[in-house]
């Protein structure tokens, strides 16, 4: 077996302390690398990945909550879609430094696009599953708000916030006079574990592509990107 990372680096770096720190290895641990690394004796992170995504879900939603008293239930929705997408996921993982310390296939590891965001999103995700197995939900919490504490207001201030889609639409039609359409160029995973990329057309211009764990996600990602590309965020 190859060397394996530092994880307690990673911990410390992360300013976490796991009582059980195989569960952190497992986190990091992607499904390629046990396919090419059969003497391994651990699992991969996709159980730990799903729980994450729920705990995670829960603390945005409460601490978005409490962060913004007077914001609707809609206004609430969007910021909350906006901080736990695939993009976010994957500017936070990051800054962490998850890169460093993934545990991937050759052919995975060779990857720096679009796919390996996806990646990095879930193995934040994993984290946080990872966490709140080891020192349960106030710590799971805790390592959530200090990573996104401040985001939130970056995330509003880029509009991200907004219904991608609808504000891409309003722009083109305006300035463009065209209506954007959406096709999926592909779709790979099992069925319940699925990563979509769809491209956004202008008439039949590319503007850009999104990846996303559904196909709504996978649009709103390349609406955000299309909006970049255009320079309409501003």
């Amino acid at each position: 077996m190859t060397q394996l990372p530092d994880f307690a680096k990673f911990a410390t770096r992360a300013k976490l302390a796991f009582r059980a720190p195989d569960l952190l290895r497992q986190a990091l641990t992607h499904r390629s690398y046990l396919n090419e690394h059969r003497e391994a004796n651990w699992d991969h992170n996709e159980r730990l990945e799903f729980l994450g995504d729920a705990v995670l879900e829960l603390v945005v939603t409460d601490y978005l909550f409490g962060r913004y008293p007077k914001e609707t239930e809609g206004d609430l929705t969007a910021y909350r879609a906006a901080l736990v997408n695939t993009d976010t996921l994957a500017e936070v993982a990051i800054d962490l430094g998850v890169n460093d310390y993934l545990l991937l296939s050759k052919g995975e590891a060779k990857d720096t696009g679009r796919a390996r965001q996806v990646i990095l999103a879930n193995a934040f995700e994993s984290i946080i599953g990872a966490i709140y197995l080891d020192q349960g939900l106030t710590a799971a919490r805790d390592f959530i708000v200090n990573n996104f504490d401040g985001r939130a207001e970056a995330v509003i201030a880029a509009r991200r916030i907004q219904d991608a889609k609808s504000f891409f639409q309003e722009k083109a039609q305006a300035t463009e006079e065209l209506t954007p359409t959406y096709e999926v160029l592909s779709e790979v995973g099992p069925d319940h574990h699925k990563t979509f990329t769809v491209g956004l057309y202008l008439g039949t211009n590319l503007v850009a592509t999104g990846v996303g764990r559904s196909k709504q996600e996978a649009e709103q990602a390349a609406a955000r990107r299309a909006l970049v590309e255009r320079g309409w965020l501003k």
